[in-house]
């Protein structure tokens, strides 16, 4: 199997400027999944209820999904309820929270699954996320991680150990911000590199993503959009399309990675567009490549020519 999630299949209830959802599917493995499918296939390691509806089964059986490491366990499914600020679309208040059967989650991969080359290890306990790495049948060719400070502020040491034993770390700017102790995102980024990670994607809501490798650094604008409807698995599709890109492709140069970012940030700015996973449910191959192009023109200037130079008043 190329890529393979860990992660949590949920239902939310979400309340934007936008309106309200109630009981929408959700999850990180949920949108990452997903968002990965368009390019690569993807296993996913999850755990639900058995109020989990047949019906989203076969929306993640419809993108060819491998859901076998899928558990249904007596009980209900994990459940989140969230608001985003009226005027600040990037900040939000956890209403509610109710683990049910995820509080019990304790993934066990199939042989199948061990033998990944591609491993994302979606926001969990970093404890399981260790586990999940310590069950590989070899290492993947990339391992790639997502935390919050859920995890930052209350296992940090766990935390840690997990780090130092993957390839990409995704967080956002809060987030890099209080595991490193530096405020400059630059140095933060270097802190972390310094304990193991060869790349670091950091994640601006909308002010785009920067990528560190080794020396290297790229920013990538997020796509400009005339509304936002719900931010909640942008995140998520954002690593879903990076991961999967990375695993279709298997180029792991800068110039790969520097695509694996433009792609994630694509999938990301679809998955703003509505609530759950209802806009990058129904995407098409001409969607995203026409973003993607879109996206390029976006960045794109004219570089200085061979003894061209700005022109300086002095």
């Amino acid at each position: 199997m190329p890529l393979l999630v860990v992660g949590s299949v949920a239902y939310d209830t979400v309340r934007t400027s936008a309106g309200l959802r109630k009981d929408a599917l959700g999850g990180s493995a949920t949108y990452f999944s997903i968002s990965a499918s368009y390019f690569s296939t993807v296993g996913l390691v999850a755990v639900v209820g058995q109020d989990f509806a047949n019906s989203d089964i076969d929306l993640l059986r419809s993108h060819e999904i491998e859901i076998s490491g899928l558990e249904i366990r007596q009980g209900k499914t994990f459940r989140w309820s969230g608001e985003y600020g009226a005027e600040d679309i990037n900040t939000r208040d956890t209403i509610d929270t109710q683990l049910n059967v995820f509080g019990e989650f304790s993934p066990k991969l199939s042989d199948v699954q061990r033998g990944s080359e591609y491993l994302f290890l979606a926001n969990i306990d970093p404890s399981l996320q260790l586990d999940v790495l310590g069950q590989m049948s070899q290492r993947p060719n990339l391992v790639a991680l997502d935390t919050m400070n859920f995890w930052i502020d209350g296992g940090i040491e766990s935390l840690y150990r997990v780090v130092e034993n993957v390839d990409v770390l995704f967080m956002d700017e809060g987030e890099i911000r209080s595991f490193t102790g530096e405020i400059n995102l630059v140095s933060a980024a270097r802190k972390v590199m310094e304990t193991g990670p060869s790349v670091v994607v950091v994640k601006r809501g909308d002010h785009g993503v920067l990528l560190f490798q080794g020396d290297d650094v790229f920013s990538a604008p997020a796509f400009p959009l005339e509304s936002v409807i719900d931010p909640t698995g942008a995140g998520d599709c954002f690593a879903g399309g990076f991961m999967g890109y990375l695993a279709a492709t298997g180029d792991l140069s800068n110039t790969g990675f520097r695509r694996a970012a433009m792609a994630g940030t694509v999938m990301g700015s679809f998955a703003v567009e509505s609530f759950s996973v209802d806009r990058i449910n129904l995407l098409g191959k001409n969607d995203i490549e026409e973003r993607f192009r879109t996206l390029t023109k976006i960045m794109a200037f004219e570089p200085l020519a061979e003894g061209e130079s700005l022109p300086w008043r002095y």
